[in-house]
């Protein structure tokens, strides 16, 4: 066996491992208490944690995950985590990584409103301004990160700044929701289907 045959098959071993629910649990809640920047940022902690350090998702599978999430109402990060605890552990795994990662989140913000009424949150709130002006360089870096693994030529960095443009200047549902759609087209005409190795990408564990 070759070099890369070998790599290969360590990568299989260590992504096909199971996992269990506590470790789940104890990995999403210390994400879901530690993670800031909403759910953009919340994607690079995730790439970082689950593909480069725990190795519970291979690249290709990740990078598809997001993609899929995206174009999906509702909170990209809460989707993409309940999928990597779903394949990870069944359906259990996936509302496991929600309690560990959604919930805190979840009860923090109605802490929060609650507490609305006791504190200053006009447009003078320097508090306000503050966090607005932290959670800049961390969503940044989140974006940077994620460009460089899902935008690796100059063809998808270009389709993926068109479709930044459209967005920005048609800042509406139909904004969002038509590139979204033609970049599917575009990307299925222009970059067809690679293989991968066997066992790499994502296992769902859903009988036929």
């Amino acid at each position: 066996m070759n070099e890369l045959g070998e790599i290969a098959a360590d990568e299989v071993v260590t992504i096909q491992r199971q996992v269990s629910l506590l470790e789940i649990l104890w990995v999403s809640t210390r994400l879901g208490l530690t993670c800031f920047g909403g759910p953009i940022a919340h994607l690079g902690y995730f790439h970082e944690e689950y593909v480069n350090r725990r190795k519970w998702i291979d690249e290709q599978s990740y990078a598809d995950l997001v993609a899929l999430c995206q174009s999906l109402p509702g909170p990209t990060s809460s989707m993409v985590g309940i999928a990597i605890g779903f394949a990870r552990a069944g359906v259990a795994g996936g509302i496991v990584h929600w309690l560990g990662f959604t919930l805190p989140s979840a009860l923090a913000l109605i802490a929060f409103a609650y507490g609305l009424g006791f504190v200053p949150t006009g447009s003078g709130a320097g508090w306000l301004h503050g966090l607005k002006l932290v959670a800049v360089p961390v969503v940044a870096l989140a974006v940077c990160g994620m460009a460089r693994t899902l935008c690796p030529d100059p063809e998808r960095a270009t389709m993926a700044i068109l479709t930044a443009m459209i967005a920005l200047a048609w800042p509406t549902a139909a904004g969002q929701v038509l590139p979204i759609i033609a970049a599917g087209f575009v990307g299925w005409y222009v970059f067809p289907p690679t293989s991968t190795p066997p066992g790499l990408h994502i296992q769902v564990p859903i009988s036929h």
